[in-house]
């Protein structure tokens, strides 16, 4: 059976470095060491919570250039959005129908939503929120994935996923393949310039897209200790040391590690790490600033992926309805 990997792109906001290092670039990876693979837009996950349409518009723009740039091949990978694919809505639905409330009431998200409701437990929870486990199944199942890249947080969510897959082909007919998952973060944090995890919400962020002066500039702001130069200091807990070795390879750390025993200044340091995140987002940095006007090159490309994705959803979901007894009248 061909390994078939599927991933999930979140369309809020503009990706940072945190993004690039924890799941752009190891999925990129893990799609040209994969058989197939399958990459979407998931615009209607992102109106759970986002209600500003123009936001919505702009962001999918946005996410899947920055994917493409950092290298995402989409001559390899199917790469299309969840919304042109209206066979998944179709599928949730169904999913709704075999998928146990209960199941939905121990989802991390909805538990941690309704915990801070002092009276009314489900004030201001939508359906979207609560169900949104069975779309994120829909996703994975209507195209028989195998593999499904996911971080720490969506572990329980991929578990839920295999449970309406069996419950499905228990009660019909074993038509759904039972993903697998693959973990990609195992519980690794990327440092922001403040030294807690890099996030938009905690403003911390180093750009992922922005220019050369943009980027210097955010790093020079990464938080230190007050230790001068030629005193040595500490790699553990460093957020410079940290960042600098997502980009280097064995010898380089090894280098850079010795310099801290050395005494490296603060500023030199940074530096390094500069010059270091700089060589790798060049190339990343001037496919963007090329393709960013090129709205028909974007357009093209999700046209063809989603053109391609629904002919095997329609294919999917007419072996669904034979099996749940809902048919089309010849």
């Amino acid at each position: 059976m061909k390994k078939r990997i599927l991933t999930g792109i979140t369309t809020t906001g503009i990706p940072h470095i945190g993004n690039y290092i924890g799941a752009i670039r190891p999925a990129i990876k893990l799609a040209t060491e994969t058989d197939e693979s399958f990459f979407f837009l998931a615009d209607y996950h992102s109106i759970i919570k986002n209600k500003n349409p123009s936001e919505i518009k702009s962001s999918v723009k946005n996410i899947a250039l920055a994917w493409l740039c950092c290298g995402l091949d989409p001559e390899k990978t199917l790469f299309y959005k969840q919304s042109d694919v209206p066979e998944i809505l179709e599928l949730t639905w169904i999913l709704n129908c075999v998928s146990s409330k209960g199941l939905m009431n121990r989802a991390h998200a909805y538990k941690a939503a309704i915990s801070e409701n002092e009276l009314e437990p489900d004030k201001g929870i939508n359906m979207g929120l609560f169900s949104y486990p069975i779309l994120m199944a829909a996703d994975i199942l209507m195209f028989d994935s195998t593999h499904v890249p996911v971080g720490s947080d969506q572990i329980q969510h991929m578990e839920m996923t295999r449970d309406i897959a069996q419950r499905f082909n228990h009660l019909y007919k074993p038509i759904l393949t039972v993903p697998e998952s693959i973990i990609q973060d195992k519980e690794k944090v990327v440092p922001g310039i403040d030294g807690r995890k890099m996030s938009k919400s905690y403003n911390n962020v180093i750009p992922l897209l922005g220019t050369e002066k943009e980027l210097k500039k955010s790093i020079m702001k990464i938080v230190t200790n007050s230790l001068e130069p030629g005193e040595p200091k500490d790699t553990d807990n460093c957020s410079v040391y940290e960042l600098y070795k997502n980009f280097a390879d064995e010898n380089e750390v090894n280098e850079f590690k010795k310099s801290y025993e050395e005494g490296i200044s603060w500023g030199e340091a940074k530096e390094l790490l500069f010059s270091k995140i700089n060589k790798e987002l060049e190339p990343i940095r001037s496919s963007y600033n090329e393709l960013v006007n090129n709205n028909d090159y974007i357009n093209d490309v999700l046209s063809d992926g989603s053109k391609k994705a629904r002919q095997i959803a329609e294919d999917k979901m007419s072996q669904i309805r034979d099996v749940i007894g809902i048919t089309k009248i010849s």
